[in-house]
């Protein structure tokens, strides 16, 4: 997710593993299903995890003193110098994509990003998390669209546990305080990030056939920071800033870590982990967000929230098992 391009490999994966031939993205060579992972790989996939898990709480710490709009800025000038560094004299993007690639970083960015910052200065860190744990559904369920194929049972299950435990988990917070309370429309919020992220990454792997992994994932990002830029800058002036050592910390990680890190380590392991392994790294996603939470900003779990958090795995599990049977 949360996220950032976190989830791009899953829609990479995604259509390695449930799209067919006709839809394979051009990457490095994905491990064999039956190869074993090493205790390095296993280490680094629990690093991952974490990595990504943290991801929404950090996004509710650097909230606590800057809005979203320039939270989400500072993030993205911070990640866009290092994607480019990775990408020139590597893959080059031609002129007639960018229109394309605009279009996909100001969807990415400015609807999905953007909606995600500001859903969750409306939820509670661990809402927040277990609702941004749905994207992989919504990419299972928008692949099949996309190909024009029937949605399965398990999948429409899937989906329909899915949203039963967001609705759940969002009628169930028990926060330690006014400023961490959850409301409606962070939670709708976080569910439009959703949504659009999801949409982001399945309308992203028609640009990789053709131009690259790592030329569309920067090139979107930095046209979708610009896009953003200007309402960055009208916040900035309206709002007062107060750029403090704890916000230029989060923003650090969530440009640093969280974007480009997890990105490229995701990757490496999709080269070195069976793919149904790494698939493993959205359910311990959530868990390492909610027990962040609970640390960093005394988050309660009711009883109705722990029963949504195992609807969205479930939900998770059945779209992700309907992907694997479709192999």
């Amino acid at each position: 997710m949360t996220v950032s391009l976190r989830f791009l490999a899953d829609a990479f994966m995604l259509n390695q593993s449930a799209v067919g031939p006709r839809s394979e993205v051009s990457l490095s060579p994905v491990a064999p299903r039956d190869a074993a992972p090493s205790l390095r790989s296993l280490a680094a996939l629990l690093l991952l995890a974490v990595m990504w898990g943290l991801s929404i709480p950090v996004t509710k710490l650097g909230l606590l003193t800057l809005p979203p709009l320039t939270l989400t800025a500072l993030r993205f000038a911070i990640a866009v110098p290092l994607l480019l560094l990775f990408t020139v004299g590597r893959q080059r993007l031609p002129w007639r994509a960018l229109p394309r690639v605009a279009a996909l970083g100001v969807l990415g960015i400015g609807v999905g990003q953007v909606a995600q910052t500001f859903g969750v200065a409306g939820t509670s860190a661990s809402v927040g998390t277990i609702i941004s744990a749905t994207i992989p559904v919504f990419i299972v369920v928008f692949a099949a669209l996309r190909l024009k194929q029937a949605v399965s049972g398990r999948q429409k299950l899937g989906l329909l546990a899915a949203f039963a435990g967001i609705a759940l988990v969002a009628s169930d917070g028990q926060p330690s305080s006014a400023v961490f309370q959850t409301s409606v429309g962070g939670a709708g919020l976080l569910l439009l990030s959703a949504l659009a992220i999801a949409f982001y990454y399945v309308w992203s792997v028609e640009l990789t056939q053709e131009h690259g992994t790592a030329a569309v994932a920067a090139w979107s990002t930095l046209l979708g920071f610009l896009a953003l830029l200007p309402w960055a800058g009208w916040e900035m002036w309206l709002v007062p800033l107060h750029l403090t050592a704890q916000a230029i910390g989060a923003a650090a990680y969530l440009g640093l870590v969280v974007t480009v890190a997890g990105l490229f380590l995701w990757l490496h392991l999709l080269r070195t982990v069976p793919a149904g392994i790494a698939a493993s790294v959205q359910y311990l996603q959530p868990v390492v967000g909610v027990a962040a939470s609970s640390v960093m900003f005394g988050d309660q779990m009711g009883a109705l929230f722990a029963v949504g958090v195992l609807l969205v795995l479930a939900g998770l599990a059945l779209t992700m098992a309907s992907r694997s049977k479709a192999v």
